[in-house]
């Protein structure tokens, strides 16, 4: 994944062989800085609470679960505006993700373009998560995480979303998908390109996903998870 090679010929005759170079560890790093940070801020960009907040002029953390998700954004307000939720969690990882592949290709590593993606997306996972502009309590992921499988790979994407919602529609558990859609994801991840590196950042990504889902675990357990209805709007 991290081996760029050149070509060269020996003279007139036809031998070739192939030179092996390194990108630059200090150009890589800051190359790094620079699309973890951007992607961050993007991820920064909340749906469920930037429509609570600067529309309904009520943040969805002070309602249900007291997570800035597309769930307890539903069940809260419920509405058109839902729609919006989506589009800007959709848009936000996409941008991310297609930031790290540009950068990668201005400086001429296309072979970085898959660890590009996950690397822009774990960062952009992090800013929804913890988004520095909205005190640091963001959503679990699972909108802009499934967004970024999508980008990476169909396969990745098809294991990722197709457990989630076969285990969503079944049980009416959305956390039991998202679950699914955070243990999958690294499994995916190396039966799709088999390099350590992607897998650490996959299990980075898929690890945050779970363990923001700790909670819905143990209620699910104790038999106290709240199921998901589509026409469903809590009393406020």
């Amino acid at each position: 994944m991290l081996e760029n090679f050149r070509v060269f010929v020996n003279g007139g005759s036809e031998t070739w062989h192939l030179e092996w170079s390194a990108p630059n560890p200090v150009l890589m790093l800051a190359l790094g800085l620079v699309v973890g940070l951007v992607a961050y801020f993007l991820g920064c960009f909340n749906g469920a609470v930037i429509v609570s907040k600067y529309i309904f002029k009520d943040d969805i953390r002070a309602h249900g679960s007291g997570n800035a998700g597309l769930t307890n954004f539903h069940r809260t307000f419920g509405g058109g505006l839902t729609l919006v939720v989506i589009l800007l969690d959709v848009v936000k990882a996409v941008l991310a993700v297609w930031f790290g592949q540009l950068a990668i290709w201005l400086v001429g590593w296309p072979g970085l373009d898959v660890l590009a993606k996950y690397w822009a997306g774990l960062f952009c996972l992090l800013g929804h998560m913890f988004p520095c502009m909205f005190g640091f309590r963001g959503g679990k992921g699972i909108l802009s995480g499934g967004t970024i499988a999508i980008m990476i790979d169909w396969r990745i994407a098809l294991v990722v979303w197709g457990g989630f919602l076969i285990l969503a529609a079944l049980t009416r558990y959305v956390s039991l998908g998202s679950c699914w859609a955070g243990v999958s994801f690294p499994f995916a991840s190396w039966f799709v390109f088999r390099d350590p590196l992607i897998l650490v950042l996959a299990v980075a990504i898929g690890g945050l996903i779970v363990w923001k889902h700790r909670g819905n675990i143990q209620r699910i357990l104790k038999g106290e998870e709240r199921k998901f209805s589509l026409h469903h709007k809590e009393k406020t």
